[in-house]
């Protein structure tokens, strides 16, 4: 069984700030630097990090070339990215403040140049039973379900981030879905206030997907059929969130496609998160299985 991480890969520009901007203020960065990022690099860095064989899908610029180093000396197979002659990577502008907490500007780029074509060689390359992990900073994604769908793949997605068109989306071809509180209220169409009622409200929307649901520093939640299981967050000192949700996907999935219980994978995956935060930027925040392991006793 493998893994395909069809999505977007990013150059971030990370600005250390006191505060984020605020409109019509000019503010003076304390630092500028550049990581390599994108939900869809991250998660994928994050499965072979954990241990996982994934294959990375998607589309650079010619400046964007050394993010495929990055992801092979992850462990990643980069033999299914393009590189575009005509198209810039896309990037990231990150505020980073005091905190710890951040914001963030995209610009799509090769991100939203994925074609029909792409999307049936890839797909050529993995047959029935794989998975194939999505988020949204590409384009493409009905097409993109739909035919992996039909090939027998099942599908993880991470609807991130979370905008109006993602309900336009083939969701039904989803078979687990990877949240935090803002994405599963928007997708429940509730206000996600009360935790239950989320619960619930994804399960009568989505009853034939699995759910995980991170809640930050109240931990998470699984959610299959009748089965809950419920993870307390491990306790960490945060200098940078960026990648924190892309490492505990990344470590979920890979425990549950070694056929490991949803419990050990969200334990391995809320340590790996916890782990993410307590380093700067975005992929190199993201921590081997050994590191995962060892952090926080």
């Amino acid at each position: 069984m493998r893994i395909l991480c069809f999505g977007s890969l990013n150059i971030d520009y990370t600005y250390r700030v006191d505060h984020f901007v605020q409109p019509g203020e000019t503010l003076a960065a304390d630092s500028l630097q550049v990581f390599s990022g994108g939900k869809g690099l991250n998660q994928a860095v994050a499965l072979a990090r954990a241990g996982a064989a994934v294959w990375m899908a998607g589309a650079v610029g010619t400046d964007g070339r050394f993010l495929l180093d990055e992801l092979a000396a992850a462990g990643v197979h980069t033999g299914l990215v393009r590189v575009l002659e005509t198209v810039r990577t896309g990037n990231a502008i990150i505020q980073n403040d005091k905190t710890g907490d951040n914001c963030i500007l995209l610009y799509g780029g090769a991100n939203r140049a994925i074609t029909e074509q792409q999307v049936e060689q890839t797909l050529a390359s993995f047959t029935a039973g794989d998975w194939l992990l999505l988020q949204n900073e590409i384009n493409g994604l009905p097409y993109l379900m739909r035919q992996a769908q039909a090939r027998g793949l099942r599908i993880a997605c991470n609807p991130s981030p979370m905008e109006a068109r993602v309900l336009e989306l083939p969701l039904e071809t989803v078979d687990l879905f990877l949240l935090n509180r803002v994405e599963a209220a928007q997708l429940a169409e509730t206000d996600g206030a009360d935790e239950d009622a989320l619960l619930r409200a994804l399960r009568a929307r989505f009853p034939d997907a699995a759910v995980v649901l991170t809640l930050g520093a109240q931990g998470a939640v699984y959610m299959d059929g009748g089965q809950t299981v419920r993870q307390a967050a491990f306790p960490a000192q945060a200098v940078d969130t960026t990648a924190a949700g892309d490492t505990f996907t990344g470590f979920f999935l890979a425990a549950r496609l070694r056929g490991e219980s949803a419990a050990q994978a969200m334990a391995q995956a809320a340590r790996a998160a916890a782990y993410s935060v307590t380093r700067r930027g975005a992929a190199p925040s993201i921590p081997t299985r050994a590191q995962a392991a060892a952090f926080g006793g």
